[in-house]
């Protein structure tokens, strides 16, 4: 007790946690207004106040395959199904944030007032759409093709309407990106134009094949260049041929001349019969008469001697007779020469036969090159028309297809069927986002940390000396008596400087 009348005691450092509940303690109504004002306040603001979240959810997939609007045929279509990529969850995310969507968002939902002035009407769509972007929460959630849209309000149909002009407003934009407005007119008009093109082609077609008489000039030129090279090579066999046939001229021309035209074939020597055979007669005659002569007459008479006479010279001419024998000589003609004349005859009018076979084929030739370079000449022409009429064709096809799928496109977004689905519909919650008991909880600890801070903060703007030991902190010479307040009063604890100096009461 002498050492605290002598200030000799030492003074604490820090307070105790019984000096800062006397610290409380010692203002009661301050801290206790001050926690029921800001307890009522914050639930009053809580109640008031309270938001309500709705929201819906994306689903990304892959739901159909839309070629691509080219002019280029449609490429074989992958029926995989291939994942969802990172990259077009993210776009789908950042096209829900768009600014120009959320401008569409806060006119469909009216949420400018219908009274607002033209001038003003922009900024006011701008400040909605800014508070608009900071309430809307879009997140892809983790490891899935679902993208979470949210939306938080005071009013419970707000946000159920905001929402749901958002989302249809999405799909719309989502379908338009994937497929451009307009695109069954383009085809239809292509396809109108590209039909019309065809028919004029093929018009043109029909009308050189007409005009020129050929119905393939190509394939009849492939013809006549096979003709044409058999004319050409029948005309150098025919011209070898002829070439050979003189030579073979010539040489049985040598060999007639060394041939003779006739050659003996037989040889025969034997006598006259007939006429032995009269002189014979005619000597038995004559003998006959001679001895009918010499019955009658004497041999030395005349008629006698003229006979004998002339047997002896019949006589005579039968002797010579058989000593020249009657030659019987036949000559035919030589084979050899009849051979060689027959072939050369032969050869002759075979020489004859390739000159003017010769001179067909030259013609031939000639008239088979010129219808060839013709019919080369048409399949140019053919040609070109028909590699026009196929392309117009081709293209007629492509944007015939093009069409029909533009229609089977326009066909699948009248019935909804996209890449995207609105898996949740936005409702208007029932509920806040956060329970009473949260905000009591909230309101409370709010309430207390403001009104110990209310207290501690007048107790160190306070300047009154309550203790001992605050006087000799504050003059730094003993204390010599205390004397307690005239009415009784709760014992304080001493409590060290909390750092303001304090004045000395008098």
């Amino acid at each position: 007790m002498s050492a605290e009348l002598n200030g000799n005691s030492h003074t604490p450092l820090s307070p105790t946690p019984r000096d800062l509940a006397a610290t409380l303690f010692r203002r009661p109504r301050l801290v206790a207004a001050s926690f029921g004002f800001v307890l009522l306040a914050t639930m009053l603001f809580g109640v008031f106040s309270a938001r309500y979240e709705s929201h819906f959810k994306v689903l990304l997939r892959r739901g159909r395959f839309d070629p691509i609007v080219s002019s280029q045929p449609a490429s074989a279509m992958d029926f995989t199904r291939p994942d969802i990529t990172e990259g077009e969850l993210n776009s789908e995310v950042e096209l829900l944030r768009d600014e120009d969507l959320l401008k569409q968002v806060v006119k469909m939902a009216g949420l400018v007032p219908a009274g607002t002035r033209d001038f003003e009407r922009p900024a006011e769509i701008e400040r909605a759409v800014r508070k608009l972007a900071r309430r809307l929460d879009v997140e892809a959630l983790k490891k899935s093709n679902l993208i979470q849209v949210s939306y938080k309000d005071t009013n419970p149909e707000r946000a159920a309407r905001i929402l749901s002009a958002l989302s249809t407003l999405y799909v719309r934009r989502h379908t338009n990106l994937q497929r451009p407005p307009g695109e069954i007119q383009f085809f239809d008009q292509q396809t109108a134009e590209y039909e019309k093109r065809l028919h004029q082609s093929e018009a043109e077609l029909v009308h050189f094949t007409r005009a020129r008489g050929v119905a393939s000039a190509a394939l009849e030129r492939d013809i006549a260049l096979q003709k044409l090279g058999e004319a050409g090579a029948a005309y150098r066999q025919i011209d070898q041929d002829r070439v050979e046939t003189e030579r073979r001229i010539a040489s049985l021309r040598e060999q007639l001349k060394s041939f003779p035209s006739r050659s003996v074939t037989l040889n025969r020597w034997a006598d006259n019969p007939e006429v032995l055979e009269k002189m014979k007669t005619h000597l038995l005659e004559l003998l006959l008469k001679r001895t009918e002569l010499l019955s009658r007459f004497e041999p030395s008479y005349r008629l006698v001697q003229e006979v004998e006479q002339e047997i002896g010279e019949t006589r005579a001419s039968i002797a010579a007779e058989a000593l020249t024998p009657v030659r019987d000589e036949t000559t035919d003609k030589d084979p050899n020469y009849e051979w060689a004349r027959m072939e050369m005859e032969k050869a002759q009018v075979q020489w004859d036969g390739l000159r003017a076979r010769q001179s067909d084929a030259s013609t031939q030739v000639a008239s088979l090159r010129t219808f060839a370079t013709q019919m080369q000449s048409a399949s140019v022409d053919q040609q070109d028309l028909m590699r026009t009429a196929k392309a117009e064709e081709d293209n007629y096809l492509l944007y015939l297809r093009k069409r029909e799928e533009a229609r089977i496109g326009d066909a699948l977004d009248e019935r909804r069927i996209l890449n995207v689905a609105i898996v949740e519909s936005p409702v208007a919650p029932a509920l806040p986002t956060h329970s009473v008991l949260l905000y009591f909880l909230l309101a409370f600890g709010l309430a207390m940390a403001f009104s110990v801070g209310i207290a501690f903060t007048t107790e160190y703007f306070d300047s009154t000396i309550r203790t001992p030991d605050e006087a000799y902190g504050l003059l730094e010479v003993p204390v010599l008596a205390w004397l307690p307040a005239p009415k009784p009063a709760v014992p304080r604890p001493s409590i060290s400087r909390i750092g303001r100096p304090k004045v000395v009461v008098q």
